[in-house]
């Protein structure tokens, strides 16, 4: 098993993507912290990882709040002693016209979509420096990082800065033994923020057909393993060819 015994905090981990990438770390051996705002679906999440024979514990957070990203940090720590990886990948999106965005919902969509990834980043880095851990850390960013769109504005603007704040991490950890990359998917699974995957919604892509959760979960997986061992401040996209198109 490529994680064996390797601590893995995972954000947002309680449906889609978070959900995927949280069991296939545990079938490699990683011991999983399922972090979700929801309870019951993090609980659920860790309870299927644990009926497959893996480890994991559930951890409610509000990745908003300081506090709860430290807890949960301290928790981790606390249960198993380190920490090896960090996937930040808890996100909303404000689907708004620059017109219609209120400050509350702007406020709001950066802290959870970017604030939260560099606080958990920072205090993840903390622990893993203490224990001298050579981590990992991937941060789940979004083709609307690299191109305007006409029904969001605080979530392009966030998933933009994922791309430059991931880079400055990579080059401030570097020197801790700590790798820090980026993935880039589009469209992948449901949409940000809703549980609800429908197969029928639009897919412009160069391999024709939608993205599925597990095509992220695979390429995060190579990102935490020593597969990956030369890669660090990357940002590789998994969006099935679409920012190679041209708008037509």
């Amino acid at each position: 098993m490529k994680l064996a015994n390797q601590v893995a905090i995972v954000t947002g981990a309680g449906r889609n993507i978070g959900e995927d990438v949280s069991k296939l770390l545990a079938s490699e051996g990683a011991i999983l912290a399922i972090v979700d705002l929801d309870k019951g679906r993090g609980e659920k999440v860790a309870a299927d990882i644990v009926a497959a024979g893996g480890k994991a514990k559930a951890f409610v957070c509000d990745v908003s709040k300081e506090e709860d990203i430290i807890a949960t940090v301290n928790g981790a720590m606390a249960e198993w002693g380190h920490v090896d990886i960090l996937v930040n990948n808890a996100a909303i999106s404000d689907n708004k016209h620059m017109f219609d965005i209120t400050t509350e919902e702007w406020n709001r969509t950066l802290a959870i979509t970017l604030t939260g990834p560099f606080l958990f980043a920072k205090h993840a880095a903390k622990a893993m420096v203490s224990k001298g851990t050579k981590g990992r850390i991937v941060n789940v960013g979004s083709t609307s990082g690299y191109y305007g769109r006409n029904r969001a504005v605080a979530y392009t603007a966030a998933k933009g800065a994922i791309r430059n704040v991931t880079k400055s991490m990579a080059i401030q950890l570097a020197p801790h033994g700590i790798r820090v990359n980026s993935v880039v998917p589009n469209k992948i699974g449901s949409p940000v923020g809703k549980s609800e995957f429908d197969p029928n919604r639009p897919i412009v892509n160069l391999v024709n057909r939608p993205g599925v959760p597990m095509d992220l979960a695979k390429v995060i997986l190579f990102l935490v393993t020593e597969d990956s061992g030369f890669i660090c401040g990357a940002d590789i996209l998994v969006d099935g060819g679409v920012s190679t198109m041209m708008p037509e």
